[in-house]
């Protein structure tokens, strides 16, 4: 899978995607990361890419221009039958494992970056971007987002991770969180790894495992619940546990009120 990310920052890109899984995956072949640098594409002397924003406001805005010109250079590089071109932006829908695992299946992404106040709307509209965010929240650029992309993305390429089980058994690629984890020393600091993970009974381990999936979702992002494909057993487990939590709960505010009748006596 190649990535074309459109910035003015390619250092930022190059810096961060020879490490780790993304660079074991480009050195193996199977991704390719390319940055290209906007301001090659100005017609300006000086270099210049942005300017002021028509009808006022505060910050600097990326002409169509250079990043036209950018983007039509860098598509013509490589042509690929399944091609699709977005930009990072807050204003777009928010990433989900789901999105990009369906990116995944891409021969080529090409990935846009803004800076300051982000790019001329006729620019995004001439070159068909689809917009996305990786959060509900304000950055200097693109660039990040596009690292966010490009790893979690490029991860789920054929041939990169040794398995699928790599990334399927993960948090959010069935609508749930990862259970806990466990690994060597058996005991520290007086705690101790669960015994049904030591008991080699896969088919149990891998119950635990899910229900442990369900307790977790249900106590860190309840509102995942509510959009996950759940068995009539699984809610059966999910009220079970929140009877459980409701009792704990109830319990801990009575221990705390006695606590705090005794003081006052």
């Amino acid at each position: 899978m190649r990535f074309d990310v459109l910035t003015l920052f390619p250092d930022m890109i190059r810096r961060n995607c020879g490490e780790s899984v993304i660079g074991r995956g480009q050195e193996a072949g199977f991704l390719q990361v390319y940055a290209h640098n906007i301001r090659d594409y100005s017609e300006d002397k000086h270099r210049r890419v942005d300017d002021t924003p028509y009808g006022g406001g505060k910050g600097m805005l990326l002409s169509p221009v250079p990043v036209c010109a950018c983007y039509d250079a860098v598509k013509a590089l490589a042509p690929a039958e399944n091609c699709r071109t977005i930009y990072l932006s807050p204003k777009g829908k928010v990433l989900t494992q789901k999105k990009a695992a369906e990116l995944a299946g891409c021969d080529r992404l090409i990935l846009l970056c803004g800076h300051y106040e982000g790019i001329d709307e006729r620019a995004i509209e001439e070159i068909g971007a689809e917009e996305l965010s990786i959060g509900d929240y304000v950055l200097t650029g693109g660039e990040l987002g596009a690292l966010v992309l490009v790893d979690c993305i490029g991860r789920m390429v054929e041939g990169v991770l040794p398995s699928e089980e790599c990334f399927t058994e993960e948090s959010h690629w069935n609508g749930l969180l990862e259970y806990p984890q466990y690994t060597h020393p058996v005991e520290w600091n007086g705690r101790r790894i669960p015994d049904i993970l030591l008991s080699g009974d896969h088919g149990k381990i891998a119950k635990w495992r899910h229900e442990m999936s369900l307790r977790n979702t249900l106590l860190k992002r309840p509102d995942l619940l509510e959009k996950a494909e759940l068995s009539q057993k699984d809610r059966w487990l999910v009220a079970q546990m929140k009877a459980e939590q409701a009792e704990k709960d109830g319990n801990d505010s009575n221990a705390a009120q006695t606590d705090g009748e005794t003081d006052r006596k």
